[in-house]
């Protein structure tokens, strides 16, 4: 199943015409291979040359992609004997953020993240990746939980941003936010985060603030959603393309800025188009975090995470 943004209708259409004449060859009678070859060295070129100059409007809506993997997706091919945890002790278990340990390459995790969903059904279930206040509150029981066994902590962040409804006011969104992030800092064991799609606002940082955090070459990460800023600055939630352009969201300004650690590489046309090699470098790039990180102490995990955060923005390049 295919799934075209809105600037790659002519790639829509060059594949259209390879699967109707992968539909004639079927047939026996007309030998068209060498047409099928021609027009898909046309998608490739195609696709290297609008991949490589996205705008950061573009790479929003790459990074939104649907067909992109998914907590589930990256869990169920990097991790062994997932194991997971729910509820937070406190209201209730809430499937936005799913988590507990596993085994990565041999050695035990905990691994939590966002879960968006991939149909109606489990969309609505994980409620669009969008956490309530008993999420962070669970992540902040697995963490502390990890903490104290000594576990390191892999995070793979995926969300448009906390819930903002009434009833996740009422409960105490913000502050569960605050002591999410809270726990981020003060764990003595490694802490790993990933941007695999979208991370809003204090919806991702909650579990963001990492000793390593990495983007995916066209994920987004961003105090407010695009869409948000234009109504806020110009009132006009159609402009949401200028605030892209403006808010420095994407992995290349963040790396300048120091937000992050490195950006992990997208095949060419995106992770949605070819999901395992994607996964698979999350997984190189998660491994040689974690090995970085290997032997120091806990006073030095915790020192050297809180400076990588005091850090950010004191030294802004021209």
């Amino acid at each position: 199943m295919r799934s075209y943004l809105d600037f790659e209708k002519h790639i829509a259409e060059l594949e259209a015409k390879i699967d109707e004449l992968r539909t004639v060859a079927s047939g026996g009678q007309v030998d068209v291979e060498a047409e099928i070859a021609r027009l898909q060295k046309l998608v490739e070129e195609a696709l290297n040359e609008l991949y490589a100059k996205l705008t950061p409007w573009q790479k929003t809506q790459v990074a939104r992609h649907p067909l992109r993997p998914h907590f589930t997706d990256y869990t169920q091919s990097l991790f062994t004997d997932f194991t997971e945890l729910a509820g937070d002790r406190k209201f209730g278990d809430d499937a936005a953020i799913v988590g507990g340990f596993a085994r990565f390459r041999g050695e035990s995790v905990m691994v939590l993240g966002h879960e968006r969903g991939s149909d109606t059904e489990s969309r609505l279930k994980h409620n669009f990746g969008m956490a309530r206040p008993e999420g962070y509150r669970k992540a902040v029981r697995l963490m502390e939980m990890a903490d104290r066994f000594g576990i390191p902590i892999v995070s793979l962040v995926d969300t448009a941003g906390a819930y903002p409804g009434i009833d996740a006011e009422e409960r105490g969104q913000a502050e569960a936010i605050a002591r999410s992030t809270e726990a981020c800092l003060n764990l003595g064991v490694p802490n790993v985060a990933v941007i695999i799609g979208e991370g809003g606002s204090g919806g991702a940082i909650a579990i963001a603030t990492a000793n390593s955090v990495q983007m995916l070459e066209h994920s987004v990460y961003s105090v407010i959603s695009p869409e948000g800023a234009a109504s806020i600055l110009w009132r006009d939630s159609a402009r949401a393309q200028d605030a892209a352009a403006n808010l420095k969201i994407t992995a290349g300004d963040l790396l300048k800025l120091g937000v992050i650690d490195s950006i992990i590489p997208e095949p060419i046309g995106g992770a949605q188009r070819h999901p395992d090699q994607m996964i698979a470098s999350v997984g190189e790039a998660v491994a040689d975090a974690l090995d970085g990180l290997k032997g120091l102490d806990r006073d030095t995990v915790r020192r050297k995470r809180r400076e990588k955060f005091l850090a950010i923005g004191r030294h802004i390049p021209a």
